[in-house]
């Protein structure tokens, strides 16, 4: 994961560096319409020159939204799609900004709703209000240092003919960037070796001391958000500002986003799972490795280089290579690949903890090493990532904290691609990881207690069932109130602007058998089969796990004449623009593609879902969880595992209908959603599709 934070550019204010003082003033005073004004029919939407419809739910969004603000309480709000809920969010936001001068933060689950925001939303409203001034930020390892682009420059350490390539490609680039943004930068893969060691992430920062500290894209954005009325973030960003903080305590200078009077979540069903990453602690060969390069390439940079130092580098690798090779590996584990508990710390101190005293050791040594480099300006930054590292060595071996739970993790050196193609691998990362149990107590204290108003919204919170565990009915919020620590806040369902009994049908094919059943997989393959031929392609197949995408995409390679693309085999957004531009199109995915994924029109025309995607109970985070709650007297299958199926399986449906003119087909191949009790709550927690079993409903659907 990337390091916090930073903002490309100011998007409100003309390009122009003539801006007067006076056009920034004006902006500050302009005076917003009301929401009346600005939603309601031949109000200032109305006017603007986009297809307007007036949407009852977006206009009740704003007001809910804009009333929280004011009475400084928190709202969670279930908009279906369609609803147009970035700007029942936007407008509130700006409204609270200027009149009151409270800085609002907006976190996204997806890059690219984060840069719908930025790049559309926030343009379109400055046609028709004037100047906003409205900033978006992303990871520091999106961003150049020029410190150690100079740097390289001046004692170049490069490795082959693609990384000298790459460099001067980007030394030129510099020369014009406005932002440092590696994004710029088409031909840059993301795989790129040479992009980490001249990136701009904190850990290896100067700070102040740097000389090119004013000049600093960094510093430059940092200066642009104190500015801004609107900052637009992503929830990975957010919260690893967030983890800063906690661990700085009472520190002023910690993190990177500024203070804020209330934050908006979309897409905040992701919450949880991007919290827990943070709130956590992870450890992995790479990190150790990047740090003994750091220190060499500093070394040679500097002229420093000693004896010493280089054998404490080479010592720190040998070591740290020992003990993650140590860890205990997973007989079940595909390729040995994946997740597996580390439920026996003990015993393997006990067994091997010379491995573990032996990275210690080296990590110490090498921490002494660099206090003695007294005149170079990197020694404290890498010192101190040395310290943090031993300091988490010890928390993963040695903490007893009861609501962290602890893993291991094994991925493939050749990355997701690899895995799609099911090729073993003989190289591979370790990570060791320690997850939060429950972030509910976490989030608690410093998110809802720190901000006046947070609103949560996204089209999957809820899950409707006619009671809970407990045997009483509910809003259908509980789930992911419970989970997230949200206690008292206002709640809103806005149903979708969608009319979906007549834009969607749900098959659900009669006679399946049970997906642990053998025979399932022949016939999941032939009703997939039948269900391409009648759509002519055009497909979204959605699956829970790799094996049974790839064995599905064999299986039907041979069987369509269809252009059947598949996960992995290129990047997400090089997929989905081969799947819009190639008729008759199906693309067979994994839970990258169940959410954050629009593609409107007939070129998606039909979602396939295999099996109800139940979160995999053996997953050590997952299984934890489902601990503790057990533990704690509740029945983790209904209260957590259900619940988050039910959500991830609003979030895939959702990829089929994205617009007033999408019509299309659903279908269902995982027969429990029938049989099994706990199907009534999928049914109900859906949008009202019309459901049927009869494939010839299928055909004069697409007919008619």
């Amino acid at each position: 994961m990337s390091s916090p934070i930073q903002i490309t550019r100011e998007s409100h204010w003309p390009i122009d560096p003539m801006e007067s003082q006076g056009e920034r003033a004006q902006a500050d005073t302009q005076k917003l319409p009301s929401l009346h004004d600005f939603f309601s029919p031949g109000g200032v939407l109305s006017r603007s020159g986009l297809a307007f419809e007036h949407r009852k739910g977006q206009y009740e969004m704003a007001r809910a939204i804009e009333k929280a603000f004011a009475d400084k309480r928190h709202l969670i709000v279930e908009a279906g799609t369609g609803t147009g809920k970035t700007l029942a969010y936007l407008l509130p936001a700006l409204r609270m900004a200027r009149e009151r001068q409270q800085r609002i933060i907006i976190s996204t689950g997806t890059k690219n709703l984060q840069e719908q925001l930025f790049f559309k939303d926030v343009p379109f409203l400055e046609s028709i209000l004037g100047p906003l001034k409205v900033c978006y930020m992303k990871g520091r390892g999106n961003y150049l240092c020029k410190h150690k682009l100079y740097a390289l420059r001046d004692s170049p350490l490069l490795t082959g003919l693609e990384e000298v390539s790459q460099f001067h490609a980007i030394a030129a680039w510099e020369k014009t960037t406005a932002t440092g943004d590696r994004a710029e930068i088409d031909s840059l893969p993301e795989s790129s070796a040479l992009w980490p060691k001249i990136d701009a992430r904190g850990e290896a920062c100067l700070g102040q001391t740097c000389p090119d500290w004013e000049n600093c894209f960094i510093t430059a954005m940092r200066r642009k958000a104190l500015e801004s009325d609107i900052i637009i973030v992503n929830h990975h960003l957010f919260f690893a500002d967030m983890s800063i903080k906690l661990q700085a305590g009472a520190s002023a200078d910690a993190g990177v986003l500024p203070a804020a009077g209330a934050v908006i979540f979309d897409e905040a069903h992701e919450l949880e799972e991007t919290a827990s990453n943070y709130f956590g602690i992870g450890l992995s060969t790479q990190r150790f490795d990047e740090l003994a390069r750091d220190v060499e390439t500093m070394l040679r940079a500097k002229q420093a280089s000693t004896s010493s130092i280089e054998s404490a580098t080479s010592t720190l690798r040998d070591r740290a290579r020992m003990f993650f090779a140590a860890l205990p590996t997973g007989a079940d584990l595909n390729f040995g690949l994946g997740r597996m508990p580390f439920e026996r710390r003990a015993d393997f101190l006990e067994e091997s903890g010379d491995t573990y005293t032996g990275a210690l050791n080296a990590l110490t040594r090498l921490e002494g090493e660099l206090e003695r480099l007294k005149d170079v300006d990197e020694a404290p930054g890498l010192r101190k990532r040395t310290a943090d590292i031993a300091t988490h060595l010890k928390f993963l071996l040695e903490s007893q904290d009861p609501n962290t739970v602890f893993w291991i993790e094994r991925r493939a050196a050749g990355g997701v691609r690899n895995l799609a193609r099911g090729v073993g691998h003989a190289s591979h990362h370790t990570h060791l990881q320690a997850t939060p149990i429950d972030v509910s107590q976490l989030l608690s204290a410093a998110l809802f207690e720190a901000y006046s108003s947070v609103v949560l919204t996204s089209a999957t919170l809820t899950v409707v069932s006619g009671a809970t565990s407990s045997g009483t009915g509910g809003s259908g919020f509980e789930h992911i109130s419970k989970r997230l620590g949200l206690v008292m806040a206002r709640e809103l369902v806005v149903p979708s602007h969608f009319n979906y009994p007549r834009q969607a049908l749900l098959y659900l094919p009669p006679g399946m058998p049970d997906p642990r059943e053998p025979e399932f997989f022949v016939q999941a393959a032939e009703r997939t089969r039948r269900m391409l031929e009648i759509t002519r392609g055009r497909a979204f197949c959605l699956f829970t796990s790799y094996a049974q995408m790839r064995a599905m995409h064999e299986r039907l390679s041979a069987e369509l004449p269809y252009p059947l693309l598949l996960q992995g085999t290129a990047p997400r957004n090089i997929l989905l623009e081969e799947f819009r531009d190639t008729p008759g199109a199906v693309l067979f995915g994994t839970s990258s593609f169940w959410q954050g994924v629009d593609v409107q029109g007939e070129q998606l025309s039909c979602v396939i879902i295999d099996r109800l995607p139940f979160a995999v109970p053996s997953d050590p985070v997952v299984k934890a969880r489902m601990d503790a709650i057990t533990t704690a007297g509740g029945n983790a299958f209904f209260d957590y595992q259900v619940p988050s199926a039910v959500i991830t399986l609003k979030q895939g449906f959702g990829r089929l209908i994205r617009s007033l003119k999408d019509r299309g087909v659903l279908m269902l191949l995982d027969p429990r959603i029938q049989r099994q009790r706990y199907g009534q709550i999928f049914l109900d927690s859906l949008p009202p599709y019309r459901v049927t079993q009869s494939i010839e409903d299928v055909e004069a659907f697409f007919h008619s």
